[in-house]
């Protein structure tokens, strides 16, 4: 069951992960190579920062982003500053998404987010959730996909495998956890692939953060899956 007020506890955790692991850094660290391809730690960081202002506007009812040409330049226009200012602009965008959220009074609405996909107001801090804690990992800061929390590593691994679900690219396919979680997804047509491993290496394959060589596949190849 969602629990908005759960998530925006817990996305108000990771946040302070976040906060406490980019501290250490300092401007040269803030400059270099992020694990995300052609974006260094301040693109991330700026990202994180302009994400929670996104969401704030889906949860006011306006356009997450003026235009995707917007979004791109807001990053790239903030991925330069010093550290210092980076942790504040996260910080202080992380206060107002909980503020935000806090003010919230129907839940249960549809609101839209980019590209025409929709889905329930309740969902948004979860969303938010998976947004700080991958990038977290994603600035290859010491943060890595086993220091995840268990719950949230397979809710985004359900999350994700709903998202592939009915994909004619990708073959039927059943997906189990070392721990004895089970999830289907991909199309209807053709035999069916199982893919199985540790949770953290489920993750990382679906989220396109590994290649997925940790895990064991059956009936087939490990599938490719579109990027998200």
């Amino acid at each position: 069951m969602i629990d908005p007020v759960h998530d925006l506890a817990s996305v108000r955790d990771a946040t302070e992960r976040l906060l406490s692991a980019a501290a250490a850094l300092d401007d040269a660290a803030v400059a270099a190579p992020s694990r995300l391809p052609g974006w260094s730690r301040g693109h991330v960081l700026a990202h994180i920062a302009r994400n929670a202002d996104a969401l704030v506007n889906v949860l006011e009812g306006r356009p997450m982003y003026e235009s995707a040409e917007a979004r791109d330049a807001d990053i790239e226009r903030g991925a330069h500053r010093p550290l210092a200012e980076h942790l504040a602009d996260v910080r202080e965008s992380a206060a107002r998404f909980q503020s935000a959220g806090a003010a919230d009074s129907d839940w249960a609405r549809t609101v839209e987010l980019r590209n025409g996909v929709t889905d329930t107001a309740a969902r948004l801090p979860f969303r938010r959730l998976v947004e700080v804690e991958l990038h977290h990992v994603d600035l290859g800061v010491g943060y890595e996909l086993e220091d995840l929390p268990g719950d949230f590593t397979n809710r985004e691994i359900e999350f994700l495998t709903q998202r592939f679900s009915g994909l004619a690219a990708v073959p039927p396919t059943m997906v189990s956890s070392a721990d004895g979680g089970e999830w289907r997804t991909g199309g209807a047509e053709g035999p069916q692939i199982k893919v199985s491993g540790a949770a953290p290496a489920l993750l990382g394959w679906l989220a396109g953060r590994r290649d997925g060589v940790e895990l064991h596949a059956s009936g087939g190849p490990l599938p490719a899956l579109p990027p998200l």
